[in-house]
Protein backbone atom coordinates (compact mmCIF):
# COMPACT_ATOMS: atom_id res chain seq x y z
CA UNK A 1 0.00 0.00 0.00
CA UNK A 2 2.93 2.32 1.06
CA UNK A 3 4.62 1.63 -2.24
CA UNK A 4 1.31 2.70 -4.44
CA UNK A 5 0.87 5.50 -1.94
CA UNK A 6 4.50 6.59 -2.73
CA UNK A 7 4.22 6.01 -6.50
CA UNK A 8 1.17 8.17 -7.04
CA UNK A 9 2.38 11.28 -4.92
CA UNK A 10 6.08 11.51 -5.23
CA UNK A 11 6.86 10.41 -8.70
CA UNK A 12 6.90 11.95 -11.20
CA UNK A 13 3.44 11.16 -13.60
CA UNK A 14 4.73 9.40 -16.54
CA UNK A 15 3.72 11.12 -19.74
CA UNK A 16 6.84 9.31 -21.77
CA UNK A 17 4.26 6.38 -22.87
CA UNK A 18 2.31 9.54 -24.62
CA UNK A 19 1.95 10.67 -28.15
CA UNK A 20 4.81 13.36 -28.61
CA UNK A 21 1.58 15.98 -29.25
CA UNK A 22 -0.44 14.41 -26.39
CA UNK A 23 3.10 15.41 -24.45
CA UNK A 24 3.25 18.99 -25.86
CA UNK A 25 0.20 19.99 -24.88
CA UNK A 26 0.46 18.75 -21.36
CA UNK A 27 3.87 20.80 -21.16
CA UNK A 28 2.55 23.52 -22.23
CA UNK A 29 -0.74 23.55 -19.69
CA UNK A 30 1.85 23.02 -17.02
CA UNK A 31 4.44 25.81 -18.34
CA UNK A 32 1.18 28.24 -18.18
CA UNK A 33 0.49 27.47 -14.60
CA UNK A 34 4.04 27.78 -13.74
CA UNK A 35 3.67 31.66 -15.44
CA UNK A 36 0.45 31.90 -13.32
CA UNK A 37 2.15 30.96 -9.98
CA UNK A 38 4.70 33.11 -10.38
CA UNK A 39 2.47 36.27 -10.80
CA UNK A 40 0.38 34.76 -8.15
CA UNK A 41 3.61 35.16 -5.76
CA UNK A 42 4.49 38.62 -6.86
CA UNK A 43 0.65 39.51 -5.88
CA UNK A 44 0.99 37.70 -2.76
CA UNK A 45 4.36 40.03 -1.66
CA UNK A 46 2.25 43.03 -2.89
CA UNK A 47 -0.56 42.71 -0.59
CA UNK A 48 1.84 41.42 1.90
CA UNK A 49 3.70 45.08 1.83
CA UNK A 50 0.49 46.63 1.39
CA UNK A 51 -1.50 45.49 4.67
CA UNK A 52 2.52 46.11 6.53
CA UNK A 53 2.88 49.60 5.30
CA UNK A 54 -0.97 51.33 5.24
CA UNK A 55 -2.27 49.56 8.26
CA UNK A 56 -1.85 51.08 12.09
CA UNK A 57 1.46 49.86 13.72
CA UNK A 58 1.02 47.75 16.59
CA UNK A 59 4.12 48.45 17.71
CA UNK A 60 6.37 50.88 19.47
CA UNK A 61 7.82 53.89 16.72
CA UNK A 62 11.83 53.10 18.89
CA UNK A 63 11.78 49.35 18.26
CA UNK A 64 15.23 48.08 17.89
CA UNK A 65 14.18 45.43 15.48
CA UNK A 66 11.71 45.50 12.58
CA UNK A 67 12.59 42.33 10.58
CA UNK A 68 9.24 42.39 8.65
CA UNK A 69 10.94 44.66 5.42
CA UNK A 70 13.77 42.80 5.52
CA UNK A 71 11.46 39.10 4.90
CA UNK A 72 9.45 41.04 2.45
CA UNK A 73 12.43 42.04 0.27
CA UNK A 74 14.01 38.43 0.38
CA UNK A 75 10.31 37.80 -0.90
CA UNK A 76 10.19 40.00 -3.20
CA UNK A 77 13.16 39.21 -4.35
CA UNK A 78 12.95 35.34 -4.83
CA UNK A 79 9.49 36.03 -6.49
CA UNK A 80 11.24 38.85 -9.07
CA UNK A 81 13.98 35.83 -10.25
CA UNK A 82 11.24 33.34 -10.24
CA UNK A 83 8.92 35.35 -12.37
CA UNK A 84 11.83 36.06 -14.74
CA UNK A 85 12.70 32.04 -14.97
CA UNK A 86 9.06 30.82 -15.41
CA UNK A 87 8.83 33.49 -18.58
CA UNK A 88 11.73 31.93 -20.14
CA UNK A 89 10.67 28.14 -20.02
CA UNK A 90 9.17 25.73 -17.53
CA UNK A 91 11.63 25.26 -14.65
CA UNK A 92 13.20 22.14 -13.90
CA UNK A 93 11.63 19.50 -11.45
CA UNK A 94 14.14 20.57 -8.68
CA UNK A 95 13.68 24.38 -9.15
CA UNK A 96 9.94 24.21 -8.35
CA UNK A 97 11.07 21.47 -5.65
CA UNK A 98 12.90 24.17 -4.00
CA UNK A 99 10.66 26.76 -4.95
CA UNK A 100 8.02 25.25 -2.68
CA UNK A 101 10.21 24.45 0.40
CA UNK A 102 11.23 28.29 -0.12
CA UNK A 103 8.43 30.08 -0.33
CA UNK A 104 6.81 28.23 2.91
CA UNK A 105 9.97 28.79 4.75
CA UNK A 106 10.43 32.51 3.70
CA UNK A 107 6.49 32.51 5.11
CA UNK A 108 7.45 30.52 8.54
CA UNK A 109 10.29 33.15 8.87
CA UNK A 110 7.89 35.79 8.69
CA UNK A 111 5.54 34.75 11.00
CA UNK A 112 8.63 34.03 13.73
CA UNK A 113 9.77 37.72 13.55
CA UNK A 114 6.61 38.89 15.26
CA UNK A 115 7.29 38.45 18.31
CA UNK A 116 10.77 40.44 17.55
CA UNK A 117 9.27 42.84 16.17
CA UNK A 118 6.32 43.29 19.13
CA UNK A 119 9.10 42.52 21.67
CA UNK A 120 6.73 39.75 23.11
CA UNK A 121 7.06 36.27 23.84
CA UNK A 122 7.17 33.37 21.09
CA UNK A 123 3.93 32.20 21.86
CA UNK A 124 2.48 35.45 20.58
CA UNK A 125 3.53 34.38 16.69
CA UNK A 126 1.45 31.34 17.66
CA UNK A 127 -1.60 33.73 16.94
CA UNK A 128 -0.56 35.27 13.70
CA UNK A 129 -3.36 35.12 11.14
CA UNK A 130 -0.79 34.93 8.45
CA UNK A 131 -0.80 31.08 8.89
CA UNK A 132 -3.83 30.84 6.88
CA UNK A 133 -1.79 32.34 3.64
CA UNK A 134 -0.20 28.28 3.97
CA UNK A 135 -3.38 27.49 2.39
CA UNK A 136 -2.57 29.65 -1.12
CA UNK A 137 0.40 28.14 -1.34
CA UNK A 138 -0.76 24.70 -1.37
CA UNK A 139 -3.89 25.60 -3.54
CA UNK A 140 -1.03 27.14 -5.83
CA UNK A 141 0.28 23.71 -6.40
CA UNK A 142 -2.88 22.38 -7.66
CA UNK A 143 -2.08 24.46 -11.03
CA UNK A 144 0.86 22.28 -11.97
CA UNK A 145 -1.70 19.06 -12.00
CA UNK A 146 1.32 17.32 -10.22
CA UNK A 147 0.30 15.82 -6.75
CA UNK A 148 3.71 15.70 -5.45
CA UNK A 149 4.19 19.59 -5.16
CA UNK A 150 0.91 20.26 -3.29
CA UNK A 151 2.44 17.39 -0.64
CA UNK A 152 5.59 18.85 -0.77
CA UNK A 153 4.21 22.51 0.45
CA UNK A 154 1.98 20.44 2.84
CA UNK A 155 4.73 18.88 4.83
CA UNK A 156 6.73 21.72 4.27
CA UNK A 157 4.37 23.91 6.06
CA UNK A 158 3.98 21.07 8.73
CA UNK A 159 7.30 20.74 9.22
CA UNK A 160 7.69 24.50 9.60
CA UNK A 161 4.59 25.35 12.03
CA UNK A 162 6.25 22.16 14.14
CA UNK A 163 9.42 23.86 14.57
CA UNK A 164 7.74 27.26 15.16
CA UNK A 165 5.67 25.25 17.64
CA UNK A 166 9.02 23.58 19.28
CA UNK A 167 11.02 26.88 19.27
CA UNK A 168 8.09 28.86 21.24
CA UNK A 169 7.48 25.66 23.31
CA UNK A 170 10.88 25.93 24.56
CA UNK A 171 10.75 29.53 25.97
CA UNK A 172 7.16 28.66 27.57
CA UNK A 173 8.85 26.06 29.34
CA UNK A 174 11.07 28.15 30.61
CA UNK A 175 8.64 30.74 31.40
CA UNK A 176 6.26 28.52 32.86
CA UNK A 177 3.94 30.00 29.69
CA UNK A 178 2.32 26.61 28.69
CA UNK A 179 -1.87 26.10 29.78
CA UNK A 180 -4.28 23.54 29.42
CA UNK A 181 -6.99 26.28 29.87
CA UNK A 182 -8.25 27.25 26.57
CA UNK A 183 -9.92 31.00 28.05
CA UNK A 184 -6.65 31.81 29.13
CA UNK A 185 -5.05 30.69 25.83
CA UNK A 186 -7.56 32.99 23.99
CA UNK A 187 -6.57 35.98 26.94
CA UNK A 188 -2.66 36.02 27.20
CA UNK A 189 0.52 34.45 25.56
CA UNK A 190 0.46 31.57 27.28
CA UNK A 191 0.70 28.05 24.73
CA UNK A 192 -2.09 25.48 24.36
CA UNK A 193 -0.70 22.01 22.86
CA UNK A 194 -4.04 21.18 21.37
CA UNK A 195 -4.60 24.14 20.05
CA UNK A 196 -1.55 23.86 17.64
CA UNK A 197 -2.03 20.53 17.09
CA UNK A 198 -5.43 21.68 15.65
CA UNK A 199 -3.98 24.24 13.75
CA UNK A 200 -2.11 21.56 11.87
CA UNK A 201 -4.44 18.82 11.29
CA UNK A 202 -6.21 21.10 8.72
CA UNK A 203 -3.24 21.72 6.69
CA UNK A 204 -2.49 18.06 6.74
CA UNK A 205 -6.00 17.04 4.88
CA UNK A 206 -6.17 20.13 2.87
CA UNK A 207 -3.26 18.92 1.48
CA UNK A 208 -4.46 15.53 1.14
CA UNK A 209 -7.84 16.26 -0.40
CA UNK A 210 -6.21 18.51 -2.77
CA UNK A 211 -3.19 16.20 -4.05
CA UNK A 212 -6.23 13.27 -4.28
CA UNK A 213 -8.25 15.90 -6.73
CA UNK A 214 -4.73 16.48 -8.48
CA UNK A 215 -4.53 13.33 -9.29
CA UNK A 216 -7.91 12.76 -10.89
CA UNK A 217 -7.35 15.81 -12.73
CA UNK A 218 -3.99 14.85 -14.12
CA UNK A 219 -6.27 12.05 -15.27
CA UNK A 220 -8.65 14.01 -16.87
CA UNK A 221 -5.81 16.58 -18.14
CA UNK A 222 -4.25 13.43 -19.99
CA UNK A 223 -7.29 12.09 -21.33
CA UNK A 224 -8.54 15.47 -22.74
CA UNK A 225 -5.14 16.46 -24.50
CA UNK A 226 -5.69 12.67 -25.72
CA UNK A 227 -8.64 13.23 -27.34
CA UNK A 228 -8.14 16.71 -28.42
CA UNK A 229 -5.08 15.54 -30.32
CA UNK A 230 -7.19 13.17 -31.92
CA UNK A 231 -10.07 15.47 -32.87
CA UNK A 232 -7.35 17.69 -34.45
CA UNK A 233 -5.46 13.86 -36.13
CA UNK A 234 -9.07 13.10 -37.10
CA UNK A 235 -9.55 16.60 -38.71
CA UNK A 236 -6.65 16.03 -41.05
CA UNK A 237 -8.64 12.58 -41.98
CA UNK A 238 -11.84 13.51 -42.21
CA UNK A 239 -13.92 16.67 -43.68
CA UNK A 240 -14.12 18.92 -39.82
CA UNK A 241 -17.68 18.45 -39.48
CA UNK A 242 -17.40 14.49 -39.82
CA UNK A 243 -14.48 15.27 -37.19
CA UNK A 244 -17.18 17.24 -35.01
CA UNK A 245 -19.83 14.54 -35.99
CA UNK A 246 -17.22 11.27 -34.70
CA UNK A 247 -16.19 13.91 -31.68
CA UNK A 248 -19.45 15.52 -30.22
CA UNK A 249 -21.63 12.32 -31.30
CA UNK A 250 -23.53 11.82 -27.54
CA UNK A 251 -22.87 7.70 -27.64
CA UNK A 252 -20.80 5.49 -29.58
CA UNK A 253 -20.73 5.38 -33.24
CA UNK A 254 -22.47 2.38 -34.63
CA UNK A 255 -22.21 0.98 -38.14
CA UNK A 256 -25.39 0.69 -39.98
CA UNK A 257 -27.08 4.12 -38.74
CA UNK A 258 -27.72 7.00 -41.22
CA UNK A 259 -29.75 10.02 -41.96
CA UNK A 260 -31.53 11.41 -45.17
CA UNK A 261 -30.08 14.80 -46.03
CA UNK A 262 -30.52 17.18 -49.13
CA UNK A 263 -26.88 17.58 -50.75
CA UNK A 264 -24.76 18.19 -53.69
CA UNK A 265 -22.19 15.92 -54.91
CA UNK A 266 -18.98 17.15 -56.23
CA UNK A 267 -16.39 14.79 -58.08
CA UNK A 268 -12.76 16.38 -59.28
CA UNK A 269 -10.94 14.00 -61.46
CA UNK A 270 -7.72 14.64 -63.56
CA UNK A 271 -7.92 13.82 -67.40
CA UNK A 272 -5.44 11.43 -68.47
CA UNK A 273 -4.53 10.31 -64.74
CA UNK A 274 -3.83 6.42 -65.45
CA UNK A 275 -1.78 7.21 -68.92
CA UNK A 276 0.13 9.88 -66.62
CA UNK A 277 0.45 7.31 -63.83
CA UNK A 278 2.71 5.03 -66.14
CA UNK A 279 4.82 7.26 -66.68
CA UNK A 280 6.02 8.71 -63.38
CA UNK A 281 8.17 7.39 -60.90
CA UNK A 282 6.04 6.66 -57.56
CA UNK A 283 7.41 9.61 -55.49
CA UNK A 284 6.85 11.77 -58.16
CA UNK A 285 3.32 10.66 -58.58
CA UNK A 286 2.70 10.92 -54.90
CA UNK A 287 3.83 14.14 -54.93
CA UNK A 288 1.82 15.56 -57.88
CA UNK A 289 -1.49 13.87 -55.91
CA UNK A 290 -0.25 16.21 -53.14
CA UNK A 291 -0.01 19.25 -55.25
CA UNK A 292 -2.76 18.50 -56.97
CA UNK A 293 -5.15 18.13 -53.49
CA UNK A 294 -3.30 20.53 -51.84
CA UNK A 295 -4.81 23.35 -54.48
CA UNK A 296 -8.17 21.85 -54.76
CA UNK A 297 -9.11 20.46 -50.92
CA UNK A 298 -8.67 24.72 -49.70
CA UNK A 299 -11.11 25.97 -52.51
CA UNK A 300 -13.90 22.98 -51.71
CA UNK A 301 -13.28 23.89 -47.45
CA UNK A 302 -13.75 27.48 -48.08
CA UNK A 303 -17.30 26.87 -49.98
CA UNK A 304 -18.37 24.94 -47.36
CA UNK A 305 -17.53 21.57 -48.81
CA UNK A 306 -16.71 18.30 -47.16
CA UNK A 307 -14.15 16.07 -48.76
CA UNK A 308 -15.63 12.41 -48.43
CA UNK A 309 -12.93 10.44 -49.94
CA UNK A 310 -9.96 10.60 -51.98
CA UNK A 311 -10.01 7.97 -54.82
CA UNK A 312 -6.70 7.83 -56.65
CA UNK A 313 -6.88 10.83 -58.36
CA UNK A 314 -11.10 11.45 -57.73
CA UNK A 315 -12.32 13.34 -54.95
CA UNK A 316 -15.81 12.74 -53.97
CA UNK A 317 -17.10 16.03 -52.08
CA UNK A 318 -20.41 16.46 -50.51
CA UNK A 319 -22.37 19.68 -49.34
CA UNK A 320 -25.02 19.77 -46.90
CA UNK A 321 -24.88 16.01 -45.91
CA UNK A 322 -21.82 16.12 -43.34
CA UNK A 323 -23.55 19.44 -41.70
CA UNK A 324 -27.39 20.39 -43.47
CA UNK A 325 -27.61 23.66 -45.31
CA UNK A 326 -29.94 25.86 -46.92
CA UNK A 327 -27.79 26.53 -49.75
CA UNK A 328 -25.64 23.12 -51.11
CA UNK A 329 -26.62 23.22 -54.52
CA UNK A 330 -25.46 27.15 -54.99
CA UNK A 331 -22.13 26.53 -52.45
CA UNK A 332 -20.98 23.08 -54.98
CA UNK A 333 -21.59 25.72 -58.45
CA UNK A 334 -19.82 28.42 -56.55
CA UNK A 335 -16.94 25.98 -55.42
CA UNK A 336 -17.14 24.74 -59.14
CA UNK A 337 -16.41 28.12 -60.25
CA UNK A 338 -13.44 28.59 -58.10
CA UNK A 339 -11.88 25.22 -59.26
CA UNK A 340 -12.26 25.81 -62.29
CA UNK A 341 -9.81 29.47 -61.72
CA UNK A 342 -7.55 27.41 -59.40
CA UNK A 343 -7.05 24.16 -61.99
CA UNK A 344 -6.19 26.83 -64.42
CA UNK A 345 -3.96 28.87 -62.37
CA UNK A 346 -2.33 25.07 -61.67
CA UNK A 347 -2.34 24.53 -65.73
CA UNK A 348 -0.41 27.44 -66.44
CA UNK A 349 2.30 27.11 -63.33
CA UNK A 350 2.94 24.14 -64.50
CA UNK A 351 3.34 24.92 -67.76
CA UNK A 352 5.53 27.52 -67.37
CA UNK A 353 7.62 25.50 -65.04
CA UNK A 354 7.95 22.87 -68.41
CA UNK A 355 5.70 20.34 -66.87
CA UNK A 356 2.88 18.52 -68.62
CA UNK A 357 -0.18 20.91 -68.17
CA UNK A 358 -3.31 18.85 -66.55
CA UNK A 359 -6.68 18.98 -67.58
CA UNK A 360 -9.12 18.96 -64.51
CA UNK A 361 -13.02 17.94 -64.78
CA UNK A 362 -15.31 18.78 -62.28
CA UNK A 363 -19.53 17.39 -62.09
CA UNK A 364 -22.10 18.16 -60.08
CA UNK A 365 -25.67 16.37 -58.88
CA UNK A 366 -27.89 17.14 -56.26
CA UNK A 367 -30.99 15.22 -54.23
CA UNK A 368 -31.67 12.92 -51.59
CA UNK A 369 -28.38 11.17 -49.72
CA UNK A 370 -27.80 8.47 -47.19
CA UNK A 371 -25.19 10.09 -44.82
CA UNK A 372 -24.02 7.73 -41.94
CA UNK A 373 -21.13 5.41 -41.11
CA UNK A 374 -20.65 2.05 -42.58
CA UNK A 375 -17.99 -0.82 -42.15
CA UNK A 376 -17.84 -3.22 -38.75
CA UNK A 377 -17.16 -2.29 -35.22
CA UNK A 378 -13.74 -2.57 -35.89
CA UNK A 379 -13.11 -0.02 -38.71
CA UNK A 380 -16.25 2.54 -39.64
CA UNK A 381 -16.14 5.09 -42.08
CA UNK A 382 -18.70 8.17 -42.72
CA UNK A 383 -19.85 8.18 -46.15
CA UNK A 384 -22.55 9.59 -48.30
CA UNK A 385 -24.70 6.98 -50.47
CA UNK A 386 -27.25 7.37 -53.24
CA UNK A 387 -28.34 7.88 -56.79
CA UNK A 388 -26.63 11.86 -56.63
CA UNK A 389 -23.26 10.36 -55.92
CA UNK A 390 -23.31 7.24 -58.41
CA UNK A 391 -23.98 10.13 -60.71
CA UNK A 392 -21.55 12.49 -60.15
CA UNK A 393 -18.87 9.62 -60.94
CA UNK A 394 -20.40 9.05 -64.14
CA UNK A 395 -20.56 12.24 -65.11
CA UNK A 396 -16.99 12.39 -65.32
CA UNK A 397 -17.32 10.08 -68.03
CA UNK A 398 -19.66 12.58 -70.36
CA UNK A 399 -17.54 15.22 -69.23
CA UNK A 400 -14.84 13.47 -71.28
CA UNK A 401 -16.41 12.68 -74.17
CA UNK A 402 -18.02 15.72 -74.14
CA UNK A 403 -13.97 17.67 -73.88
CA UNK A 404 -15.31 20.03 -71.17
CA UNK A 405 -14.08 20.97 -67.80
CA UNK A 406 -16.96 21.15 -65.79
CA UNK A 407 -20.48 19.22 -66.43
CA UNK A 408 -23.80 19.76 -63.52
CA UNK A 409 -27.26 18.26 -63.83
CA UNK A 410 -29.97 21.02 -64.56
CA UNK A 411 -31.92 20.03 -61.65
CA UNK A 412 -28.77 20.97 -59.63
CA UNK A 413 -28.43 24.30 -61.37
CA UNK A 414 -32.29 25.12 -60.96
CA UNK A 415 -31.80 24.27 -57.12
CA UNK A 416 -28.37 26.59 -56.73
CA UNK A 417 -30.58 29.39 -58.64
CA UNK A 418 -33.58 28.69 -56.17
CA UNK A 419 -30.95 29.35 -53.31
CA UNK A 420 -29.39 32.50 -54.54
CA UNK A 421 -26.66 31.09 -57.36
CA UNK A 422 -26.01 33.50 -60.04
CA UNK A 423 -23.41 32.13 -62.43
CA UNK A 424 -20.68 34.57 -63.84
CA UNK A 425 -19.77 31.78 -66.38
CA UNK A 426 -21.36 30.79 -69.63
CA UNK A 427 -23.60 27.77 -69.49
CA UNK A 428 -23.96 25.45 -72.07
CA UNK A 429 -27.40 23.34 -71.80
CA UNK A 430 -28.02 20.02 -73.04
CA UNK A 431 -31.32 18.21 -73.10
CA UNK A 432 -31.69 14.35 -72.82
CA UNK A 433 -28.38 13.25 -72.50
CA UNK A 434 -27.80 9.93 -72.43
CA UNK A 435 -24.87 9.49 -69.80
CA UNK A 436 -22.79 6.56 -69.96
CA UNK A 437 -23.62 4.09 -67.43
CA UNK A 438 -27.51 4.96 -66.85
CA UNK A 439 -30.55 3.87 -67.90
CA UNK A 440 -32.23 7.53 -68.22
CA UNK A 441 -31.27 10.56 -69.96
CA UNK A 442 -30.81 13.71 -68.06
CA UNK A 443 -30.68 17.22 -68.84
CA UNK A 444 -27.29 18.79 -68.28
CA UNK A 445 -25.72 22.07 -68.14
CA UNK A 446 -21.88 22.66 -68.90
CA UNK A 447 -19.76 25.61 -67.77
CA UNK A 448 -17.54 27.09 -70.88
CA UNK A 449 -15.20 29.79 -70.93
Amino acid sequence: MWQELRRRFFSVTRTRALPARVQRVIEEQQAQSERIIAWAHLLIVAVFAALYTFTPKGFSGDVMLEPVPYVLAIYFAFAAIRYLIVRRARPAGWFIALATIAEVTLLMLLIWSYHLQYEQPPGFYLRATTLLYVFIFIALGALRFEARYVVLAGVAALAGWLVLVLYALREAMVGDLITRDFVEYTLTHKLLIGAEIDKMIPIALVTLIVAVVILRARSLLVRSAKEAAAAAELSRFFAPEVALAITGSAEPLRPGEGELRDAAILHCDIQGFTRLSRQLSPNDLMRLLADYEARMVPVIQGHGGSVDKFIGDGILVSFGAAMATGSYAADALRAVESLLGAAEDWRREREARGLTPLVLRFTVTAGTVVFGAIGDESRLEFTVIGDPVNLAVKLDAQARNDGVRALVTAEALDLARAQGYLPTRALDERRAVNVPGTAETRDLVAFVG
